[in-house]
């Protein structure tokens, strides 16, 4: 073999191997940020969800005196549902969809990191059910899923079921959680949850006004997709360029509780819900630190 034939052999050899190691960085890269749960939402592509918010507000707008409220949730103009101790000294807000796939993947990044700090009192947990999909793409699985998710939070399990409605979500354009019998089949997933009560709960769409009332909070806030995080009004989203990572909220609740005792859990605590590129009109997903809305909006 010619030395010049060796050479361009070798050349791409080199090559070759260059590829598949800049190929492995981008899938580690890729692993990293769906397990560390993406935290910033891609902006660009939430810009139809204002204008199906606004839209949707100018409606559909809840008259306060038909608004029914989930026990311990606060009504007013921005209706949540709380988690984990009202003493705490940092407070995460959470504006998100249980059809947004961006959503999910905050959820299952951040669950742990957001359970122990809400169960160690040092954070307490503020969320806001929107119906941006439904809006977008049809249906009525958001604003299902989010009343079934009130009605568990009458049963003190807003936090548990509220994790298996986004363990067991179903592909965005399947419109899953539209179906009550579904919403109740996953809510048998949760000890003690499925009661007579919370059936004619689920049914009913008890708290179906509730969730539009939070929908258009959400239209007014200027927040544009799913999920939106704020962590003591800071959205994460604009934190670490975007790469916002489960252990720098730690950090942050940590830092910013120093001074401060963490609270106290009630004696029958509400174990409700665990709270990213965003979804067009439909989610934002925080992005990972190689990973609501605050992380950023989505769907």
């Amino acid at each position: 073999m010619s030395q010049k034939n060796h050479e361009g052999k070798k050349s791409a050899r080199e090559r070759l191997q260059e590829q598949r190691e800049k190929e492995k960085a981008r899938a580690r890269r890729g692993r990293q940020a769906i397990v560390a749960g993406a935290v910033v939402v891609v902006l660009a592509v939430a810009g139809g969800i204002a204008v199906w918010a606004s839209s949707s507000s100018e409606e559909h707008a809840a008259d306060d005196n038909e608004v029914a409220v989930p026990k311990q949730a606060s009504g007013g103009a921005r209706p949540a549902v709380p988690v984990g101790a009202a003493a705490a000294p940092a407070t995460l807000t959470v504006w998100e969809d249980f059809r947004c796939p961006a959503c999910r993947q905050f959820e299952t990044g951040f669950r742990p990191v957001i359970h122990e700090l809400e169960d160690s009192g040092r954070l307490k947990s503020e969320y806001h059910l929107v119906t941006i999909i439904d809006g977008n793409a049809g249906g009525q699985g958001s604003r299902n899923a989010a009343n079934a998710a009130l009605c568990a939070q009458d049963a003190g399990k807003f936090r548990a079921y509220h994790d298996v409605l986004y363990s067991h979500q179903p592909p965005e354009p399947q419109d899953k959680f539209a179906d009550k019998q579904y919403l109740l089949q996953l809510a048998g997933k949760v000890k003690g949850l499925v009661t007579p009560a919370f059936t004619k709960c689920v049914n009913d769409g008890t708290y179906n006004r509730f969730v539009q009332k939070s929908s258009d909070a959400f239209a007014s806030s200027g927040y544009r997709g799913t999920p939106t995080v704020l962590l003591n009004g800071k959205d994460l989203s604009k934190e670490k360029g975007g790469r916002f990572s489960p252990a720098d909220l730690k950090k942050m609740v940590l830092d910013a509780d120093k001074a401060k005792q963490p609270g106290k859990k009630s004696a029958a605590p509400h174990t409700g819900a665990s709270p990213q590129g965003r979804h067009p009109g439909r989610s934002a997903v925080p992005r990972a630190k190689p990973p609501a809305g605050g992380v950023a909006p989505s769907s």
